[in-house]
């Protein structure tokens, strides 16, 4: 388990990784532990040692306008494979087992297993596809566990977005299913969707608090 430096994310792991003889190396992250409401999202990267996008970060860094061009040239000189947990299943296993599955469905996609997988945080999900490494804030220090969390940020981003489409009042165009202000209140006032994560305390709040009103 590696820690993160002070300089942001380089490929010196992955070439490290390589030196060693893996010949594939995968960086993988998720995004949507915290939101209210939709799905989880993980991301796994292979990225080509001579075709690396300058400016790579924490997709939480970057503007949004910066994360869409760097997505758009990760998934043009990279192998991307994305993944979700739907909401019926962090219900029903909870929402760090249902970020790791879906990390797992996200290394399972690849065209060919990874001869590494760098995960990002403290802890492997336990069905990975191949040999992995939890990397602790990874995506400030691997580039490859930083693509994907820029691709996995910008998947979920527009999931939610059309979701608000089908779903208006709640702000996912913008708040991405988190806990805003005008989100909380459009659950109070709205009611609760079937995209709402029924297991998360304000939600179940919400049910409990309509159940007792009508029985």
């Amino acid at each position: 388990m590696l820690s993160a430096g002070m300089d942001g994310p380089d490929y010196t792991m992955e070439l490290e990784l390589l030196g060693q003889g893996a010949l594939r190396v995968a960086g993988v992250d998720e995004v949507g532990r915290g939101p209210l409401a939709g799905p989880v999202t993980a991301c796994a990267v292979v990225l080509e040692r001579d075709c690396i996008p300058e400016g790579l970060d924490d997709s939480k860094k970057l503007t949004a306008q910066r994360r869409a061009e760097l997505h758009d040239q990760i998934m043009a000189c990279a192998e991307v494979s994305v993944a979700h947990a739907s909401v019926e299943e962090i219900d029903e296993i909870n929402i760090l087992r249902a970020a790791h599955l879906a990390m797992e469905r996200a290394l399972a996609g690849l065209s060919r297993p990874a001869c590494m997988a760098l995960i990002d945080g403290n802890m492997i999900p336990r069905n990975c596809a191949g040999p992995a490494r939890a990397v602790i804030k990874g995506d400030s220090l691997s580039a490859s566990i930083a693509a994907a969390s820029i691709v996995a940020k910008i998947r979920r981003d527009r999931i939610m977005w059309d979701l608000a489409q089908q779903f208006p009042g709640y702000g996912w165009e913008t708040n991405a299913g988190y806990g805003s202000k005008s989100h909380m209140a459009a659950l109070q006032n709205l009611g609760v969707t079937p995209h709402h994560r029924r297991s998360f305390k304000p939600v179940h709040n919400i049910l409990y608090q309509v159940k007792s009103i009508t029985s």
